[in-house]
C-alpha cells in the first residue's frame, strides 16, 4: 500500500501541468477576466475559491458575483501551450506573449470587461 500511494505521487509530481491562458466569464453580460500561468487546473480552481470566500482582488468581478451567484460564470481554458522539450525551459515569456495576444484579441477591458484599459503614454514614454 505505501509504495502504491509513493508511486502514485511521484506520478502525479512528474505529470506536466496544462499551461496557457485562462478565464473566468460572466455568462448573462459577457464580461470576461483572463489570466496565464503553468497550472491552469489550479488558476481556475484559485479564481473560483477566490470568488465563494468574497476575497477576489478585481472588485467588479467579486460584486458582479455576489449579485448574480455562482451560476452566472463559467471557467474556461481559453488556450494552451504544449510541454517544452526540455526540462529546464522558463514558460514565463511564452505566457506573456500568448496572454497579450488574447488580450488583443478579446479587448476585455471596462466596462465591457474586468481588466483596466492599457494606459496610453506619451512620446518620451510617460503614461498619460
Amino acid at each position: 500500500m505505501t509504495t502504491d500511494r509513493k508511486a502514485l505521487i511521484r506520478e502525479y509530481k512528474e505529470t506536466p501541468r496544462t499551461m496557457g491562458v485562462g478565464a473566468v466569464r460572466n455568462v448573462t453580460n459577457g464580461k470576461l477576466l483572463l489570466f496565464a500561468g503553468t497550472d491552469l487546473p489550479a488558476l481556475l480552481n484559485r479564481q473560483r475559491a477566490q470568488l465563494r470566500l468574497n476575497g477576489h482582488r478585481i472588485r467588479g468581478l467579486q460584486e458582479d458575483w455576489n449579485a448574480l451567484g455562482a451560476d452566472a460564470f463559467a471557467f474556461e481554458v481559453v488556450d494552451t501551450l504544449a510541454p517544452a522539450d526540455t526540462p529546464d525551459h522558463d514558460p514565463s515569456a511564452d505566457l506573456e506573449a500568448l496572454l497579450a495576444l488574447w488580450m488583443e484579441k478579446l479587448r476585455p477591458f471596462e466596462p465591457a470587461g474586468y481588466h483596466q484599459p492599457p494606459r496610453r503614454r506619451d512620446a518620451a514614454g510617460r503614461a498619460t
